[in-house]
């Protein structure tokens, strides 16, 4: 059985449907024994049902994996807008993270590899702080 999750995102899996439905309606990042937790009552036992779902969604851009927290977001635009350097601000007292992208710092970074020979799979950043409302508390 598969989903559709909108004109450009690609045809899921159950499994990967429920993962992604998931982490879409989650306040924060989840790990992946949150999200088993939080499907059992649709048939998921093992944990290596998510992992598996969460590796195929992450290969196609649509989660991305919290390196710092070991916990998964969905992307803010899984409409298959692609970007060089992915980069999250989470705040370290609320647990919110917001995704940006800069094309400065995809640039800077590209160049640098290049100038290395250095072949760049993949970029991600992580900015560990306080959000504006927690920085005013």
């Amino acid at each position: 059985m598969t989903h559709e999750h909108g004109d450009n995102l690609p045809k899921l899996t159950r499994n990967q449907a429920f993962v992604f439905e998931t982490l879409q309606g989650a306040e924060g990042p989840l790990s992946a024994y949150t999200i088993l937790d939080e499907l059992r009552d649709d048939g998921f036992r093992a944990p290596l049902q998510v992992y598996r779902a969460l590796d195929k969604l992450v290969e196609l851009g649509l989660v991305h994996r919290l390196e710092s927290l070991n916990a998964f977001v969905a992307c803010d635009h899984p409409d298959g807008d692609r970007h060089g350097t992915i980069a999250f601000a989470i705040c370290e007292d609320c647990g919110r993270v917001d995704e940006f992208g800069d094309e400065e710092i995809t640039e800077r970074l590209g160049n640098w590899a290049t100038a290395q020979k250095f072949r760049l799979d993949k970029t991600i950043i992580e900015l560990r702080g306080s959000c504006e409302a927690c920085a005013i508390n």
